[in-house]
C-alpha cells in the first residue's frame, strides 16, 4: 500500500495538508507543483488499497484520472473549493467540496478537524485572499494584532511562492516548503525558527510587487481594470498576489492581470470585485485552458488573437 498526498503548490493547498498531517501523521509520497499545475492526478499510478489525499485542485480538471484511480481500487479523500463538475459515484471516494466564494480548502480542512490546527488554517485562508474568513476563524483563537498580521503575511508569502511557469522560478519547491513548515505545529514558531525562509519569501515578494506596481493599466474604469506584465520570471511570480493586491485596494472593481508568454500568448489572472465575488470562473471557462473559482480564476494560455474577445467578455462580466 502506498499513500499519496496530492496538493496545490499554493498557500491553501500547503496549509490544508499541514493541518491534516499534524492531526493524522502519515508517511506519503508528495505530489505537487507550481500553482497552475492542477492536473496532478495524472502523475499517480495508483493500485488497489493505495490511499490518496487530494487537496485544492479542481475535481473537474482531474475527472478522468480520478475515475482511473478509483477503478484501480484506491481510496480517495478529496477536499476542494473549485468548480467540481460531476462527482464520481464511488464508495471509495470521500469528498468535501464547497464552491462558495468565501470558502477555501484550508478552511474546509479546519472544519473537518474541528479547529485542531486552526493557526495553519488561518494562514492558508489569508493566503487565498479570504481576509474576512481568516479573521473570523481567528476570533476565538488568542492572537495579538501583531501575531495575526504575521499569519496574514506568511499566508500571502507562501501563496506568492506558488506562482511561476516552472519550479525553477519559485523561491522554494512547494514540496520543500511544506516539509520545512511541517516541523512546526504553530506557524508563529516557523516564522521565528525558520526566519531565513520567511525572510527569503518576504524579500522576494516585496521586490516583485514593487516592480508590478510600476506598471500602467491597459484600461481602467470604475468597474474594470486590465494590466499587462512582461514575459519575465518576476512577473509570473507576482501575477496572482498582485491581482489580489489590486482587488483589495479597489474592492468594487474587477481586475485582470495579463502576463506575456514566450509563445506570444498570455497567462491571465482574474479577480472578481471583492464586494461582488462572482463570475471569474464562468468568464475564464469561456476560453481554452481557463478555470478557477467564482471569486478568482485564470487562463493558463490565452491565445493572442483572443485577447480582444477576452477583454470584451471581461467588461461584460463586470459592467
Amino acid at each position: 500500500m502506498t499513500n499519496y498526498d496530492i496538493f496545490n503548490g499554493d498557500a491553501d493547498g500547503i496549509c490544508a495538508l499541514l493541518q491534516l498531517r499534524l492531526a493524522e501523521p502519515r508517511e506519503a509520497k508528495l505530489v505537487t507543483g507550481v500553482k497552475r499545475d492542477i492536473n496532478l492526478l495524472k502523475r499517480v499510478q495508483a493500485e488497489a488499497s493505495d490511499r490518496l489525499t487530494v487537496l485544492d485542485i479542481s475535481m473537474d480538471k482531474n475527472h478522468e484520472d480520478l475515475k482511473r484511480v478509483l477503478n484501480a481500487g484506491a481510496e480517495v479523500f478529496y477536499v476542494d473549493h473549485h468548480f467540481a463538475g460531476e462527482v464520481p459515484a464511488s464508495a471509495s471516494l470521500k469528498s468535501m467540496i464547497n464552491e462558495a466564494p468565501d470558502v477555501c480548502t484550508s478552511l474546509l480542512v479546519n472544519h473537518y478537524l474541528r479547529g485542531a490546527h486552526i493557526a495553519w488554517g488561518i494562514v492558508g485562508t489569508f493566503g487565498d485572499n479570504l481576509s474576512k474568513s481568516a479573521k473570523g476563524m481567528a476570533k476565538n483563537h488568542s492572537l495579538t494584532a501583531e501575531q495575526l498580521q504575521l499569519l496574514e503575511n506568511l499566508g500571502i508569502y507562501i501563496n506568492y511562492n506558488g506562482y511561476g511557469s516552472a519550479l525553477a522560478e519559485l523561491h522554494f519547491n512547494p514540496a520543500e516548503l511544506y516539509q520545512l513548515a511541517a516541523e512546526y505545529a504553530d506557524p508563529l514558531d516557523f516564522i521565528v525558527d525558520g526566519a531565513e525562509h520567511f525572510q527569503r519569501l518576504e524579500t522576494g515578494y516585496h521586490q516583485d510587487l514593487s516592480s508590478a506596481q510600476g506598471v500602467e493599466a491597459l484600461i481602467a474604469s470604475d468597474t474594470t481594470a486590465v494590466f499587462e506584465l512582461p514575459d519575465a520570471p518576476w512577473a509570473r511570480r507576482v501575477s496572482g498576489v498582485y491581482s489580489n493586491d489590486l482587488t483589495n485596494q479597489n474592492p468594487d472593481r474587477g481586475h485582470a492581470v495579463l502576463t506575456a508568454k514566450a509563445n506570444g500568448n498570455y497567462l491571465v489572472s482574474v479577480r472578481a470585485p471583492l464586494n461582488n465575488k462572482q463570475g471569474a470562473a464562468t468568464l475564464c471557462r469561456q476560453f481554452p485552458t481557463g478555470g478557477g473559482r467564482e471569486a478568482a480564476a485564470g487562463i493558463n494560455d490565452l491565445p493572442a488573437d483572443m485577447l480582444g474577445a477576452f477583454i470584451d467578455a471581461f467588461k461584460q462580466a463586470y459592467p
